[in-house]
């Protein structure tokens, strides 16, 4: 008995230590709030509701993938940044070289500026930029958009999380 509670008593100072993974990020222990500001989008060609399924989709994994509480106050940390850039353009040749027609790729690119007030030195503020192809198929491109953005803002909201919390 006197050696599981020994045993006991390490797991939880181990634990005290070190910080918290969920969903392979690391988050310090003393880290608690987290305020995500809304992310204007300042690209040439503006559609109107990017910044704020951007903005929702970067608070949902928040959310969803840490203990963190958003806070519109002052905050332990701090993920703010605009859209620069959204694109929709033809592509014609695919990887083995063939032409495909009716192909088209979507890119949104994101400036985001994280900010550790704890641990400054892991703040960064930097450009993301994804994409996806998409072919026509007898569909047009406004009834492909609105599914076509919520998969490039996913990809995009999985770089800046893991920037900022599993620092790679």
């Amino acid at each position: 008995m006197k050696k599981l509670s020994i045993l006991l008593a390490l797991i939880v100072v181990t634990f005290n230590s070190c910080t918290i993974k969920l969903n392979g990020a690391s988050i310090p222990p003393n880290m608690k709030t987290i305020n995500i500001q809304f992310f204007e989008n300042n690209a040439p060609l503006v559609i109107p509701t990017l910044s704020q399924d951007f903005t929702e989709a970067l608070k949902k994994r928040i959310r969803e993938q840490t203990s963190l509480s958003i806070t519109q106050n002052e905050a332990d940390a701090t993920i703010e940044g605009r859209i620069t850039n959204y694109e929709i353009v033809p592509v014609t040749i695919t990887d083995n070289q063939q032409l495909t027609p009716g192909t088209n790729r979507i890119t949104i690119t994101v400036t985001a500026k994280y900010t550790n007030n704890l641990n400054p030195k892991q703040s960064f503020e930097e450009t993301f930029t994804k994409f996806k192809n998409f072919p026509l198929n007898g569909t047009t491109i406004q009834q492909l958009e609105p599914q076509l953005i919520k998969d490039v803002n996913v990809m995009l909201v999985d770089d800046i999380f893991n920037r900022a919390f599993a620092q790679w």
